[in-house]
């Protein structure tokens, strides 16, 4: 189980606005700069993902940095506990904001990285990742997984919650559910966010942002209705405005 003290950062950076994550979904590092030229961090955070970071490495992390913006890092760590808990704790040094990892990876792997953060003060957030919101029904059939994707969402964020994770990365479509289950201490951030009248993408589970902060989320990630927009500082405002 968490301390109080953990509780008590959870809950401080949990209600820091902005409530808003772009993410980054950039083939390099001139890419992705020249697009957080054009926004402020009062308007959002920003999520480098796998693309991003195997083109650009570390050194993006810190130019973002120096644009004053705070980082989530989004590589959904996968692999066994030893291996986890070097990455988040490398992953920490970095200074970011938010990490995560796959609850997938089982009680152990969370537990390590859990183990690993606290090497930094202050640690960043701790997230596991349940199922993929471009995962259908028929995609964790396949997989293997049984049940619904309501019943494996439930069970890996309970995972993650009794592992000592902040919060977990899950769809809008859970998020109610989850906030009831888990209380107003777990960190809920929702992928898969789209404005209304823009396209799904590759997303299967979406809602829009107003939807999604409703149903209990705390933290939108927002992706190509913004940095694809003509003008994505606008964009933010309006979302921002809606949220609130």
């Amino acid at each position: 189980m968490r301390s109080v003290d953990s509780d008590d950062r959870v809950h401080q950076k949990r209600y820091l606005e902005p409530r808003v994550i772009v993410a980054l979904d950039y083939a390099s590092s001139k890419q992705a700069l020249e697009f957080v030229s054009r926004i402020s961090p009062k308007q959002c955070r920003l999520k480098i993902g796998l693309e991003l970071y195997t083109a650009a490495g570390p050194t993006i992390i810190e130019a973002i940095h120096n644009q004053g913006f705070q980082v989530f890092l989004d590589l959904k760590f996968h692999d066994i506990p030893n291996t986890v808990a070097k990455a988040c704790a490398q992953a920490a040094k970095l200074g970011v904001w938010m990490v995560n990892v796959h609850t997938l990876g089982g009680r152990s792997m969370l537990a390590a990285a859990r183990a690993a953060m606290v090497t930094v003060d202050p640690a960043p957030l701790l997230l596991g990742v349940t199922i993929l919101t471009s995962h259908s029904q028929e995609d964790i059939s396949e997989i293997g997984l049984p049940g619904d994707v309501e019943k494996n969402v439930t069970e890996l964020a309970l995972l993650a919650r009794t592992s000592g994770l902040d919060g977990v990365v899950c769809s809008g479509w859970e998020a109610k559910m989850l906030r009831e289950k888990m209380g107003r201490d777990f960190i809920l951030v929702t992928p898969g966010v789209r404005p209304e009248h823009t396209k799904p993408g590759d997303q299967v589970r979406v809602m829009t942002p107003e939807q999604a902060i409703e149903a209990g989320s705390d933290y939108l990630v927002v992706g190509r209705p913004i940095t694809q927009a003509k003008d994505p500082a606008l964009v933010l405002d309006e979302i921002n405005q809606r949220i609130r």
